[in-house]
């Protein structure tokens, strides 16, 4: 074959130029970039999430700002009774915690994972998933005291705005669904662990990929906890 036809690629391999080479590296088994199968569909469902929750967020924003009618206090909403007196965002601060911790005990399996610890890993694991049921759990006790306690419904408010119930609702109950499903995953992922699954596959892999789900979770949580509870 003559030179003109061939050329030497980045890895040192002959590389095909003209049509030919086209066709023969669309139907090679090519790769830019090793990214493992999983990981990469793992950030596109996360990047399309990325776009659901920064729609809500802005719809938020703008009704917030749009309404004519009186908007709760968050600080008057959202306090708990301590000793007879209220304390402004008690509950909102120990949930906010409580997912934060959880995002590191979770960065530490994944690196305990790295290295191929199984009982680190999966002891960690089921921390953290048991940190999301304390979550999720505290968002049951605030959505029985607005609904309850408060009279706020998703199509009404007795404290102000209209809108605030239907925000609230949306906003917080789509996040504790992600929540909910991240502890499910968690445990079928930390119980693979347990009993060896990963070390038979040679991977760890599938670890960090739970990981990269449940810190985007807890990263929008930052979003909403600074957006609707603190504005």
């Amino acid at each position: 074959m003559s030179h003109d036809a061939m050329m030497t690629d980045a890895h040192g391999g002959s590389a095909r130029q003209g049509l030919n080479g086209v066709v023969t590296d669309w139907s090679a088994d090519k790769q830019a970039f090793a990214v493992p199968w999983g990981k990469a569909m793992m950030w596109i469902f996360l990047l399309s999430d990325t776009f659901i929750f920064s729609c809500f967020l802005t719809s938020y924003m703008n009704v917030r700002m749009s309404t004519t009618a009186k908007w709760p206090n968050p600080s008057e909403v959202f306090s708990l009774d301590v000793g007879g007196h209220p304390v402004p965002l008690l509950l909102i601060a120990i949930m906010t915690m409580v997912l934060i911790t959880s995002s590191g005990t979770m960065a530490m399996a994944v690196n305990y994972g790295y290295r191929r610890n199984r009982k680190h890993t999966a002891l960690l694991m089921l921390a953290t998933a048991l940190l999301g049921v304390c979550f999720v759990s505290m968002q049951a006790f605030e959505w029985t005291k607005l609904i309850v306690h408060e009279g706020v419904r998703p199509w009404g408010n007795p404290m102000g705005a209209a809108q605030f119930g239907s925000s609230f609702f949306m906003i917080t109950g789509f996040h504790g669904l992600h929540v909910s499903a991240g502890v499910i995953y968690l445990l079928t992922v930390a119980n693979r662990v347990r009993t060896g699954f990963y070390d038979r596959k040679g991977s760890y892999e599938t670890v960090e990929v739970a990981g990269l789900y449940w810190h985007f979770v807890d990263l929008v949580w930052v979003f909403i906890f600074a957006f609707f509870y603190l504005w």
